[in-house]
């Protein structure tokens, strides 16, 4: 996939490039100045070049935050290698900051380490403002100082002889540099300028290769970075697509045969419907904006009782405002997909960070036994076959199917195999076949709970929904036989999938001194802080759910086999030893919750609410640390 770097027309000097294995390198500025659209455009090439990449969006809380201000740091962070990457790793190695401000929140949450590189813009030097003078100045002197190697950038001063405002143009200025330190194709990067601003015409595209091509050239005059990344040597030839788990969740809807999706503007879930809105009518499908997230589901319940099953993707609060007609297709068995692209709460949270907080509001949420399937990707990959999933399941069990990511997996992105469309994936045409009189609308398998689904189009197939207590017949019913046989035959369903499923699969020894269970976008962390912990020869293992409603099978015996069980998680948990904590009162994390009264096992957690995707590294130094206390070490 990448040309000989001694094949690259624009690297002819007789210096050559350090060969790395992978980095990891940010883009931070103030909102609005393009860092993650250069950031994304580089990971883009780099994946098309053949590297491992994954990338994590830097976006601030507030729409339009104070400039030159920590809290309003934007940006991205690119990880690239020789390898397939499956999380954001730990600190960075190179930063490019288009002012010193943005980088003291990076700088907060450890994103650098000594050593650090650092391309700063060097406007701020001589700005009219003595403050803001003074404020660069001790900046850089106090980046230096904790081991930060600090590399002042004329960036402005570059790009104003291209355009006149540099604003909009230094983004791709700094793609350049990129490129070159790096060692990225100018011609694929120009490719990727035009397929970006094609639509905004010849003079704009011409504009921005311009400002790639100076940054290029500058870093080549005036920086001693120079990089190369091999590709990564994959065991299969098939091809790539690079998307985010939007897309890729966009991409399943398609790939599904569902027609429709409902839905409310809601972050971080929002550019699943912005990418459905571009492309889904190419296929015949239609994106509802709904007034609000109630009204969203409350179309997408009705959409799938007319006969096709709908999707609604939403996020924590608007999973929150769902619960009502949630419970409302549990109880009158209508299939729904829903898409919950988690984020930090509760209440508004934190709207633009990543948590794994929804779990237990996906299982319990409704008032009432509300029984539903509850699924959770954990890569990019699988946001796509899961929505194909989801939907089958929905249809097959008439209940709805929750879809749970998350913020890490929604704006990252990632290089996968192409999906290649089959027609299983697809929904069977609506049966217009009559319905025989004598079958009830509910018509329950004692031994599954299952039933045949009418179609109110149907001839004779037409009958009374309703969201109250029912008999099969869909009559109201108030006695305790009728309410107690429907909750029996909704729960009875779970108990039929769940005799469908496999046991899932441990990473590393069968059995051991300590075991991590994990699910939804920790997995690639997770993994890779197990296999260096392992690689020291450590006894510890993992393992990654994906059903969470009901729970995969064989887990009581899978932790039997080890003297202690761990969940890894983004979501809250009381830390053993904080004060007036103790083993009455402690709160576990979520899916600590759900296994400790699955398995009746005695499954301890270690969590954060950072914000921020779980890092390796976080999960090694823990690991050690209990290690050590297992053994009696300090």
């Amino acid at each position: 996939m990448n040309k000989p770097l001694e094949a690259s027309a624009e690297n002819t000097s007789t210096k050559q490039p350090k060969r790395i294995d992978e980095h990891i390198v940010e883009i931070v500025s103030d909102s609005g100045e393009g860092a993650q659209k250069a950031g994304q455009t580089f990971g883009n090439i780099s994946a098309k070049m053949g590297n491992g990449v994954w990338t994590v969006e830097i976006i601030p809380a507030e729409i339009q935050p104070p400039a030159r201000s920590p809290a309003g740091a934007s940006g991205i962070r690119v990880r690239l290698g020789s390898h397939h990457m499956t999380n954001m790793g730990d600190a960075a190695d190179m930063a490019v900051a288009l002012n010193e401000q943005v980088l003291y929140s990076r700088i907060a949450t450890h994103a650098y380490k000594p050593g650090t590189v650092i391309l700063l813009e060097n406007k701020w030097l001589t700005d009219p403002n003595p403050e803001i003078r003074k404020q660069y100045q001790t900046s850089v002197a106090e980046f230096r100082e904790n081991g930060l190697i600090v590399q002042e950038v004329p960036m402005e001063e570059e790009c104003l002889k291209i355009t006149p405002n540099p604003r909009r143009g230094k983004n791709m200025f700094v793609l350049g540099m990129l490129c070159y330190i790096y060692s990225r194709e100018l011609e694929r990067a120009n490719q990727e300028i035009e397929a970006t601003f094609g639509q905004k015409g010849k003079k704009v595209v011409e504009n921005n290769q311009q400002l790639l091509k100076s940054g290029y050239e500058y870093a080549k005059e005036n920086l001693d970075y120079w990089y190369e990344v091999p590709p990564w040597e994959r065991d299969s030839n098939e091809p790539l697509i690079v998307t985010n788990g939007n897309q890729a969740m966009g991409l399943g809807v398609m790939a599904s045969g569902m027609d429709l999706v409902s839905m409310y503007p809601i972050t971080p879930a929002t550019s699943a419907s912005h990418y459905l809105a571009e492309v889904y009518d190419k296929v015949g499908g239609f994106v509802h904006q709904a007034e609000d997230e109630i009204a969203a589901v409350g179309f997408a319940i009705g959409s799938s009782y007319a006969g096709k099953t709908a999707c609604t993707i939403t996020s924590g609060p608007g999973l929150a405002l769902k619960t009502e007609f949630l419970a409302l297709a549990v109880m009158a068995e209508i299939p729904l997909v829903v898409g919950v692209v988690q984020r930090g709460g509760p209440s508004t949270g934190l709207p633009t960070k990543v948590e794994q907080g929804d779990l237990l509001a996906s299982l319990y949420g409704e008032p009432g036994d509300a029984p539903k399937v509850v699924i959770a990707a954990a890569t990019i990959e699988e946001c796509f076959h899961f929505v194909i999933m989801a939907r089958k399941l929905a249809e097959t069990f008439r209940t709805p199917v929750i879809l749970l990511t998350d913020a890490n997996l929604g704006t990252g992105v990632q290089p996968y195999p192409r999906p290649k469309a089959k027609a299983e994936w697809m929904a069977a045409p609506v049966d217009q076949s009559a319905w025989k009189k004598e079958t009830p609308p509910f018509d329950w398998n004692e031994e599954t709970g299952l039933s045949p689904r009418p179609i109110v189009g149907q001839a004779d197939g037409q009958y009374v929904l309703t969201g109250l207590a029912h008999t099969n017949q869909s009559k109201v019913a108030y006695d305790r036989e009728s309410n107690q046989r429907g909750c029996n035959m909704r729960s009875r369903k779970l108990a039929a999938l769940y005799s469908t499923l496999k046991p899932p699969k441990v990473h590393g020894a069968e059995e051991g001194d300590l075991l991590i269970v994990g699910w939804g976008s920790t997995l690639g962390a997770i993994e890779e802080a197990v296999d260096r912990i392992r690689a020291e020869d450590h006894k510890v293992s993992s393992l990654h759910l994906r059903f969470l409603s009901p729970l995969e099978p064989g887990l009581k015996e899978i932790f039997a086999r080890f003297k202690n069980i761990l969940t890894v998680e983004i979501n809250y948990s009381d830390e053993a030893d904080a004060p007036l904590i103790n083993p009455g009162n402690r709160r576990y994390s979520q899916l600590s919750i759900l296994l400790r009264t699955q398995t009746l096992v005695d499954v301890d957690c270690w969590t954060n609410v950072y914000g921020q995707p779980m890092q390796p590294g976080l999960i090694y130094d823990e690991l050690i640390r209990r290690i050590k206390a297992m053994k009696g070490e300090k």
